[in-house]
């Protein structure tokens, strides 16, 4: 387990310094500071995966969450803070695929 956990930190420690990871850790440290405002942005991201995992396909209610957040989605530190964050979850995504095909896990 010796080789696994030195690999794990190499790997962790790569993460840590990618542009994803660092422009996404600099959001949220700016989000931080407005308590108010991370309320909101954690809240709506509830929602927003709320809406996403459901199964019952209520467009009206879809389409009046966008319409309730469409101002607060303008709000710069807002929209760049959830594009950092959807940058960084796609770069685990790859990451966690080309883990999974590598080791031709079914």
């Amino acid at each position: 387990m010796d080789n696994m956990d030195r690999a794990l930190d190499a790997f962790i420690a790569a993460i840590l310094v990618s542009e994803e990871y660092r422009c996404y850790a600099a959001m949220r440290d700016k989000v931080k500071l407005d308590p108010e405002l991370k309320a909101q942005i954690d809240d709506y991201r509830k929602r927003n995966y709320e809406f996403q995992t459901s199964t019952d396909g209520d467009f009206e209610n879809l389409d009046r969450f966008e319409k309730e957040y469409e101002n607060f989605r303008e709000n710069p530190l807002v929209m760049d803070f959830l594009a950092a964050e959807l940058d960084f979850c796609r770069l685990m995504q790859r990451v966690n695929m080309r883990i999974v095909s590598r080791l031709q896990f079914e």
